[in-house]
Formats: C-alpha cells, sequence, structure tokens
C-alpha cells in the first residue's frame, strides 16, 4: 500500500474516532486501531511499541475513567453502588437506542439513558423520587465529564498518530 493510502487511512481513523466517542462507541480505540494500522502499511518506520503502547495505555485510561466518573458521581448524588451500574447500563441502551434526531440523537441518548437508568435503579431501593431524580442527574454529570476526558485523551492519541506520520 502506498504511504498516501496509509496517511488516509490513519487520517480517516483519527478523524472518525474522536465523534465516536461523543456516541458512546468505542472511538479511541478506532484511534488507536488507525495508529497500529499505520505503523503496519508503512513497516513500523515511524509508529514503534512505544506509541503504539501510549495509544493503547490512553484509550484503557479513557474506559477506566469513564466508568469511575459515573461511579463516583452517582454515588456523590447519594446513589448506591446499584444506581452506578444502572446509569453504565442506562447510557449503553441509550446510546444504542439513541432518539430520532440526526447525528446528536445517539449523544442524548446516553445522556437521558443513564439519567434513566440511574434514577430508575435508585427508585426501586429507596423508593424516594427526588432522591432517585438527585441521582439521576449527578450520573449524567459524570457521564458528560468522562466523555469530555476521553475526547481530551482521544486528541493525545491524535497528536501520537501526527506525529508518527511526521516522523516517518
Amino acid at each position: 500500500m502506498s504511504p498516501v493510502a496509509a496517511d488516509i487511512l490513519l487520517a480517516v481513523c483519527l478523524l472518525a474516532g474522536l465523534p465516536l466517542v461523543l456516541f458512546g462507541l468505542p472511538g479511541l480505540w478506532v484511534m488507536v486501531l488507525g495508529v497500529i494500522g499505520y505503523g503496519a502499511l508503512t513497516g513500523f518506520r515511524s509508529v514503534g511499541a512505544g506509541i503504539i503502547g501510549a495509544a493503547v495505555a490512553l484509550a484503557f485510561l479513557g474506559e477506566i475513567v469513564e466508568w469511575w466518573l459515573g461511579f463516583r458521581f452517582a454515588e456523590r448524588y447519594g446513589g448506591s453502588r446499584r444506581a452506578a451500574w444502572g446509569a453504565v447500563l442506562g447510557g449503553m441502551v441509550g446510546a444504542g437506542a439513541g432518539i430520532p434526531l440526526p447525528v446528536l440523537g445517539s449523544v442524548i441518548g446516553a445522556f437521558v439513558g443513564s439519567f434513566v437508568g440511574a434514577a430508575l435503579f435508585e427508585f426501586v431501593g429507596m423508593r424516594d423520587v427526588n432522591a432517585a431524580v438527585r441521582v439521576g442527574f449527578g450520573a449524567v454529570i459524570g457521564r458528560v465529564a468522562g466523555a469530555a476526558i476521553k475526547v481530551a485523551l482521544g486528541l493525545v492519541i491524535a497528536v501520537l498518530g501526527v506525529v508518527a506520520v511526521f516522523r516517518g
């Protein structure tokens, strides 16, 4: 494959990965695969174990931080572990189901799903509507914070990819 094709593949993976993060999809992993694919297509001349390791570590960090923030904010707003799991599950279901709005439907669905999941799971345990709503709000804040951090980590992965192109 030509070097230009490798550049295009990397660019597509990096540019597609960031929006995927916002949709609750594995965008960081698409970016990591783009970096690895670029390395493979160019004979690993400018992408070595250090860049690949850093990209993989950043993607893992993003996943861990997103889960931790979801749990942390649900609990910080008075929720139980059950509510935190409700936020995670609701966010996944909401992102998958989305709402009938082009492009942003999955993002909004993930936030709504996190709220509903946390609030529902908390309500089932506590039978307190006000507490359930408060916990649901905390879950949404955690989801937003997690997405923001994952986008920031995605930008770092993109910089690693661009650096690899210019080193090659």
